[in-house]
């Protein structure tokens, strides 16, 4: 076998890293799709389109979201995870697709190895809110209700092993009390029964029951994060309500493909975090109750890693599974 001739080698990484560079200098060199995989209304769309608005500018190239709900967000998730590798096709994954992987019997992909992260977008706190109609006015008051209920009171979610979902198994189990779980597709189907009357209270993320809260037809009654959000300084956390060591919030970041170009994902991931450390829209998430982020792709790896790990112990605990 001929021995590599060190001349030819190192014209050949020069080649590579040629390549690679004028891959990064080229993209974006058409539009790119950032699929949501929740209905329109929810935090996640607010989220994906105040970073795509600026997103479009800023990459010279319309950036495109795209709503793919179900089967707790999985479906959207399953698609990106097959698309082409090439940054053209993104995900806003959430917790909830760290949660999916220990409470889903089958899932076409991998989340910690299917996808390559680009950056944790936003967190979200998470807050119970009922009807403003109910009588009740505090936790305590509805743990009372629970328990005298003839009926078991009804929580909604975003769908079956989302973090909403075990958030309410969490509370029941940590209140002694049974709850019945209504999956919904997505926060604006979840909200209109929730202010209907259909379910009695949820645990959704803060964004899309602001506008209900400020206009009286929602009662917040906690926060499930250990720390109180700006957005409601007046609502305790759940810890303070009685609850101790519960702290639970929404985390949203922008994934693509697995083996996606690394200078695809650095180029991304640098032009994002412009945008979300930006004035603009750091006051758009403090109009919602979200806190921006803007993080390196390893550390929202870690972050992946550390909730797969945390989740699977909850959801074995709550025993949540979904076939």
């Amino acid at each position: 076998m001929p021995a590599i001739r060190p001349r030819a080698t190192f014209v050949a990484i020069a080649l590579g890293l040629t390549s690679a560079l004028a891959c990064a200098q080229g993209f974006p060199a058409k539009p790119i799709t950032l699929v949501v995989p929740f209905p329109p209304g929810g935090s996640s769309d607010v989220l994906a389109r105040a970073l795509t608005d600026k997103l479009s500018q800023s990459l010279g190239q319309p950036v495109i979201v795209e709503s793919r709900p179900g089967a707790g967000a999985t479906l959207g998730a399953a698609y990106v995870a097959a698309a082409k590798p090439d940054g053209y096709t993104l995900l806003l994954g959430a917790v909830h697709h760290a949660i999916a992987t220990s409470v889903y019997k089958k899932l076409p992909y991998d989340f910690e190895k299917s996808f390559a992260p680009i950056t944790t977008l936003a967190l979200v706190p998470n807050v119970l809110v009922i009807n403003a109609k109910s009588p009740v006015t505090d936790v305590k008051g509805l743990v009372a209700e629970a328990r005298a209920a003839k009926d078991k009171l009804a929580y909604g979610s975003n769908g079956n092993g989302t973090l909403q979902h075990l958030v309410g198994t969490q509370f029941a189990a940590m209140s002694g009390i049974e709850l019945l779980h209504v999956p919904y597709k997505g926060s604006a189907p979840l909200t209109t029964d929730l202010l209907g009357g259909q379910v009695a209270m949820s645990f959704d993320t803060l964004t899309p029951v602001v506008p209900f809260i400020k206009s009286g037809k929602l009662r917040p009654l906690a926060v499930t994060t250990a720390k109180r959000s700006s957005t409601l300084p007046d609502v305790p956390t759940l810890e303070e309500a009685g609850l101790k060591g519960f702290d639970q919030g929404t985390w949203f970041g922008i994934l693509a493909p697995a083996g996606t170009p690394k200078d695809v994902v650095a180029k991304l991931n640098s032009e994002m975090v412009k945008v979300i450390h930006s004035p603009d829209f750091k006051k758009r998430m403090a109009d919602v109750g979200a806190e921006p982020i803007g993080n390196s792709a390893e550390q929202m790896a870690e972050q992946i890693k550390s909730d797969t790990t945390k989740y699977a112990r909850l959801s074995k605990e709550a025993n949540v599974v979904i076939d």
